[in-house]
């Protein structure tokens, strides 16, 4: 099964893809808006990888407090990953993002992307991490099972 990874932001939405085992996640893209509230496009961009992809569901991340609550950010992410649901037609599943643009950043430095580098890539790495952790929750209880 192939998984679209979408990691939200006010004004970024980043991209990553699954392998069609579901056992990896690949950063794909950050699909960028000029205005917070401007969705039309990133919504019909999003569509479009569903399709180019042959994705069956997505995961989207869920920002929380490091007390594990939800703020406004989350509301936010909730409405987004219900209109991805409506809009592509796939089921949707929120999954915990608490750190995963700091693994990202941490694993550029890792790397050596020089920071004037990492804002062009850090969204959709971040999208990976999240649909990483997904992946590794999903295939561990499979294994359980």
């Amino acid at each position: 099964m192939v998984y679209i990874g979408l990691d939200e932001g006010t004004r970024t939405v980043g991209v990553a893809v699954s392998d069609r085992k579901g056992s990896y996640a690949l950063p794909l893209e950050t699909i960028v808006r000029k205005e917070d509230n401007k969705l039309r496009r990133t919504y019909a961009r999003i569509e479009e990888i569903v399709r180019e992809n042959g994705a069956e569901a997505i995961v989207v991340g869920l920002p929380r407090n490091m007390d594990g609550t939800e703020g406004e950010r989350a509301a936010v992410c909730r409405k987004f990953a219900d209109d991805v649901a409506r809009r592509t037609g796939l089921p949707v599943t929120m999954w915990d993002e608490t750190l995963s643009t700091v693994e990202a950043e941490e694993s550029l430095i890792r790397g050596g992307v020089k920071r004037e580098n990492r804002k062009a890539v850090i969204d959709q790495l971040a999208a990976s991490v999240i649909l990483q952790d997904f992946l590794d929750e999903n295939n561990r209880r499979n294994k359980r099972e």
